[in-house]
């Protein structure tokens, strides 16, 4: 296995597939899942993303036969990282304000910062062992991760680079992330990640709660938005190198840490349909309005989490790609509006079109629940006066996280240095306009 971003990767196609790879030939049983004697002598592992109970249609588990069982490890110590803070518990009281950070920075120079260190929450609601809610966090590296493991138990991880490509070494393989893609590991799945373009950053969702899914289509019919062959799972891969690893583990809103004899990147073949991927959001195909009003930015969901209320889900991920802009006798940016689901964004490169002045590529923004927004003066101006011609919205990609849950800005979002103070000021310019009728 080798963490070159160079080197020309092969992938698995498809979203919750039962895939199967094996490194080595024969290497994968046949027939059977716990063979009395694995092949090459291997040992037989399973990993269950969800309850043995679970319905088959969301039932996703994976078969991994690998040179050491993961059970081969030493005791586990306390890991102090301040800023890794979990649920509503990990925040602090905070007005019902809208809120916006400048881009959060690069580590310092002469430091050395990787993955694991450089996570940051900015915002996080319900609780990790409720299995209820999510958390928004950023990162900031400029080391990549060498004989070093990160396991989260409490919640599966979304990835998504804002600058800086990654190199996502996994338990069942190795995926080569650019920017513009973003990737999935699963609750409880051994990564770490490399960094070769040195100092990166970018946005990760940790989601506590249902595993992601693609979201249903309705009358969009059987194709639109991502689909599910554009996902990409790693073929098996395992490293061969002599030496101890550190583990990092996320357990119960706590980071522990533990010295392991051997690497834990070492399944030589698997098969099942719980695995990382990745994904492109160039492939995303946009569903817009092709007469007038600005639609609801639920249809630009590429993944949701759902909650025990149908239609309302614990966490949606939304992208704002490149896109044209055709609707008629229509304010074509988003209206002005307050939700019950709380939204917290995020902007990878370019401008987005409600904010294209204030809300800067690596910064971030949270309008919870009932707390009112929409486009700054600025772009309220232009928008209202704009000659109505198709016009595409290029070269951008923005995000957000929404949620029904509120959610609770920590120390580290409040106190750390990028809150925007100054925010609510791009909508103070938006006069009284009433023109009264005449007497």
């Amino acid at each position: 296995m080798t963490a070159d971003s160079s080197v020309q990767r092969r992938y698995q196609s498809g979203f919750g597939n039962e895939y199967a790879s094996e490194a080595v030939p024969g290497s994968l049983p046949q027939g059977r899942n716990s063979p009395q004697q694995a092949p090459l002598g291997l040992y037989a592992e399973l990993v269950s993303g969800t309850a043995f109970t679970a319905p088959r249609a969301e039932n996703r588990r994976s078969w991994l036969y690998r040179r050491q069982p993961s059970v081969v490890s030493g005791g586990y110590q306390p890991y102090a990282q301040a800023h890794w803070t979990s649920g509503a518990a990990g925040g602090v009281v905070t007005p019902p304000d809208p809120l916006r950070w400048n881009p959060f920075p690069l580590p310092a120079d002469g430091s050395s910062v990787d993955f694991v260190d450089g996570l940051a929450t900015v915002v996080a609601n319900g609780e990790p062992d409720a299995q209820v809610g999510m958390a928004a966090l950023v990162y900031a590296a400029n080391t990549s991760m060498q004989q070093r493991a990160l396991v989260n138990a409490d919640g599966e991880l979304l990835l998504i680079p804002q600058q800086g490509r990654l190199v996502v070494t996994t338990e069942l393989g190795v995926l080569d992330v650019a920017l513009g893609e973003i990737v999935l590991i699963p609750r409880g799945m051994a990564f770490k990640v490399g960094l070769p373009d040195g100092a990166s950053r970018g946005y990760v969702c940790e989601n506590y709660g249902a595993p992601f899914r693609l979201p249903e289509l309705g009358p969009i019919g059987s194709n639109g938005l991502a689909n599910a062959r554009d996902f990409l799972a790693p073929v098996a891969a395992f490293e061969d190198t002599a030496g101890s690893y550190e583990i990092v583990k996320k357990y119960g809103g706590r980071l522990w840490r533990n010295q392991q004899r051997g690497t834990p990147f070492n399944v030589v073949a698997w098969h099942g349909n719980l695995a990382p991927v990745k994904y492109d959001t160039a492939n995303f195909m946009v569903i817009g309005s092709i007469s007038f009003d600005h639609p609801d930015p639920s249809i630009f969901t590429v993944l949701t989490s759902p909650s025990d209320t149908p239609g309302t889900a614990n966490c949606d991920f939304v992208i704002f790609p490149p896109r044209w802009m055709v609707a008629e006798d229509t304010f074509r940016p988003p209206w002005y509006h307050r939700n019950l689901m709380s939204e917290f964004m995020g902007l990878v490169t370019g401008q987005y079109d409600a904010k294209p002045e204030g809300f800067k590529p690596g910064g971030a923004s949270l309008h919870n629940c009932m707390v009112p927004h929409g486009p700054d003066a600025d772009a309220f101006i232009k928008a209202s006066h704009a000659t109505l011609a198709p016009h595409k919205l290029d070269n951008t990609l923005a995000f957000m996280l929404e949620s029904r849950y509120r959610f609770i800005p920590t120390a580290f979002a409040m106190h750390g240095g990028a809150l925007d103070p100054a925010y609510a000021d791009c909508w103070s310019s938006l006069a009284d306009t009433f023109l009264k009728a005449p007497e």
